[in-house]
C-alpha cells in the first residue's frame, strides 16, 4: 500500500456529520411511523365506494362461457316511454394506462375522508424521504465517499431509493397509491434492522473498494433491488387478490379483512401486469450490474469471474429472473405460476443481499457486522 493510500485510510471521519446523519435517520423513522399511521387511517376510515364494490364484481372470471367474462349487468329505468340502460360506474385503468382491466379505486376507497388521510400519508412519506436522503448524504460527506461501503449504509440507501421509486411512480401519475402502506411497513423494518443489527460506525473504505466502479456497480445494484422489491410486493398482493376474486366468482363470502383491504386493491390482472412490467424494465440494468461487477473484479483481483459467493448468487438471481421473463414471454405463463417464479427470483436477490454478506465469507465480505 502506498503512503498516500495509508494516509487516506487513516484520515479521521467527520464525527459531527456522522452524528447528524444518525439523527436524520432516526428522525426519518419517526416521520415514516407517522406516515404508517396515516396509511392505516386511509385504509380503515375510507369507506368502500360503489366503484370499489363493482370493480371486484366485474373482474373477468372463468364461467361456463369458454373462459370469457360475462357482460356486466345493467339496470333498466323507464323514463316516460323511453328505456334507459344504466351501467355501473367502474374505474378501468391498467398499470400501463390502458383501459383494459377493471381496477379498484385504491386504498382510499373513493371517498373524501379516506382521500384526505391518503394525501396526508403521501405528504409525510415525501418529508420522511427527504429527511432520510439527508441522512444518507451527510453519511457520505462524513467520510467523503459513496454511502454504501457496508451493510448499514447499503440498507439506508436501499430504503431511500425504494421510497424514491414509489414517489416517482406517483409523480408520473401511475395508480400505485395502494403500495404505500406495504412499502412504508417494510421500510421501517429495514431501517430498524439497519440501526440495530447492522449499524457500523462511519469509517473509511478498505483498499479493494477504492474505485470509481463503486459508484457505478453498487448504485445500479441498489436501484435494481429497489425496483425488484416493488415488483415483489405487487406480485405478493396479486396472489391475495386473485384468491379473493376467485372466491367471489365461486359464490364464496370473503371475511371482513378481505372486504376492507383486498377489495380496494387493483384487479389481480393489473397487479400481475404491473409486476411483470417493472421486473422486465429493470432486468437489463441488473444484467449491466453483473457485467460491471465482473469488470471491477478484473481491475481489483486480476480475474473477471471466480465464482465467489456474491458473484454466484448474483448470477443465480439473474437466471431466476430470466426464467420468469422467458416463461411470461414465450410459454405464455401468467398468473400464479409466474408469480411464484417472480417471488423465488426476489428471494434469491434477498439472500444475495443479506445472506451472502452476513453468513458467507468471500471476497465481498464488507458487511461490517
Amino acid at each position: 500500500m502506498t503512503l498516500a493510500a495509508a494516509t487516506e485510510l487513516a484520515a479521521a471521519t467527520n464525527e459531527n456529520l456522522a452524528n447528524i446523519s444518525n439523527t436524520l435517520i432516526y428522525s426519518s423513522m419517526a416521520v415514516y411511523t407517522l406516515a404508517f399511521f396515516a396509511y392505516i387511517a386511509e385504509w380503515l376510515l375510507g369507506s368502500r365506494s360503489k366503484v370499489g364494490r363493482t370493480a371486484a364484481a366485474l373482474t373477468p372470471a372463468k364461467a361456463g362461457t369458454g373462459g370469457k367474462a360475462d357482460p356486466p349487468a345493467v339496470t333498466v329505468k323507464k323514463g316516460g316511454s323511453t328505456a334507459v340502460l344504466e351501467r355501473p360506474t367502474v374505474v378501468v385503468r391498467a398499470a400501463a394506462g390502458q383501459r383494459d382491466v377493471p381496477d379498484g379505486p385504491g386504498a382510499h376507497g373513493g371517498d373524501a375522508q379516506g382521500d384526505l388521510y391518503g394525501r396526508i400519508a403521501i405528504s409525510l412519506t415525501v418529508l420522511a424521504f427527504l429527511v432520510e436522503f439527508g441522512g444518507v448524504l451527510t453519511r457520505a460527506l462524513s467520510v467523503e465517499r459513496a454511502p454504501w461501503g457496508n451493510m448499514y449504509e447499503f440498507n439506508i440507501t436501499f430504503s431511500t431509493v425504494a421510497v424514491g421509486v414509489y414517489l416517482s411512480l406517483l409523480a408520473l401519475k401511475k395508480n400505485v397509491r395502494w403500495l404505500g402502506l406495504f412499502l412504508i411497513t417494510t421500510v421501517l423494518l429495514d431501517l430498524g434492522l439497519a440501526v440495530t443489527v447492522l449499524y457500523t460506525a462511519s469509517d473509511q473504505l478498505v483498499p479493494a473498494l477504492h474505485s470509481y466502479w463503486l459508484y457505478i456497480h453498487v448504485s445500479t445494484a441498489i436501484f435494481c433491488g429497489a425496483v425488484f422489491y416493488v415488483g415483489a410486493v405487487s406480485t405478493l398482493l396479486y396472489l391475495f387478490k386473485e384468491s379473493y376474486e376467485n372466491k367471489l366468482a365461486n359464490g364464496g363470502t370473503p371475511g371482513r379483512f378481505a372486504n376492507s383491504v383486498l377489495d380496494r386493491l387493483p384487479a389481480s390482472a393489473s397487479l400481475d401486469k404491473f409486476s411483470y412490467r417493472v421486473n422486465a424494465a429493470v432486468f437489463p440494468l441488473w444484467t449491466f450490474t453483473i457485467i460491471a461487477g465482473a469488470i471491477w473484479a478484473g481491475d481489483a483481483w486480476g480475474r473477471y469471474w471466480g465464482w465467489d459467493p456474491k458473484e454466484t448468487w448474483s448470477f443465480i438471481t439473474w437466471v431466476a429472473y430470466a426464467c420468469y421473463l422467458h416463461a411470461r414471454a414465450t410459454a405464455g405463463w401468467k398468473g400464479r405460476k409466474a408469480a411464484y417464479l417472480a417471488l423465488i427470483a426476489f428471494g434469491c436477490w434477498l439472500f444475495n443481499y443479506y445472506g451472502v454478506n452476513i453468513f458467507v465469507s468471500g471476497k465481498h465480505s464488507y458487511a461490517g457486522v
